[in-house]
């Protein structure tokens, strides 16, 4: 599928830096508000998977690179595909914050 893939999750630690180092990225965070709450990747925005649709609100330009990450990349791949089926081209599921090694935010 190439870079944007829905399914194919990848180490987390480097899709952040690639997210970081890309020019109008949005890193998205789809668990819960508590579990956001409990600790995300610094500069990531809480969209928990069942409100995913309001990314619209968000993210306008469907071109927009939008890194996903959830607990393992299992719920960050069902908003992969919800946002392709809502025309978003340059979507990314970079799996589960359980692999992440850098420091955490709390809310």
């Amino acid at each position: 599928m190439g870079f944007f893939d829905i399914l194919g999750a990848g180490n987390i630690n480097k899709a952040v830096e690639e997210c970081r180092s890309t020019q109008g990225a949005l890193l998205v965070d789809v668990r819960t508000p508590d579990e956001y709450a409990g600790g995300h990747i610094p500069g990531a925005v809480s969209i928990p998977l069942p409100l995913i649709e309001s990314i619209e609100d968000r993210v306008q330009d469907k071109d927009t690179p939008v890194y996903l990450y959830c607990l393992s990349g299992s719920r960050a791949g069902y908003a992969a595909q919800a946002m392709r089926r809502m025309g978003y081209t340059k979507v990314k599921n970079i799996g589960g914050i359980k692999g992440y090694k850098g420091e955490k935010e709390l809310d």
